[in-house]
């Protein structure tokens, strides 16, 4: 599921809207360290999308 999220991460990455909505869903499917492989993932191939990635991470990890 890790790998697959990263795929269809990429193949977002050209609208913020839909890379959120596709990082939210991925983080209902993961690990929890699997999880903290995204986080890393996202913030060093998604630097564009910072605040993003950042925003997503702290509200999950906040309800989890």
């Amino acid at each position: 599921m890790f790998e697959m999220s990263k795929l269809i991460l990429q193949r977002v990455s050209f609208d913020k809207k839909l890379f959120r909505k596709e990082l939210l869903k991925a983080l209902k499917w993961l690990k929890p360290k699997e999880k903290t492989l995204l986080y890393v993932w996202c913030l060093a191939n998604f630097g564009m999308y910072r605040d993003v990635v950042l925003d997503v991470f702290r509200h999950t990890v906040t309800k989890s």
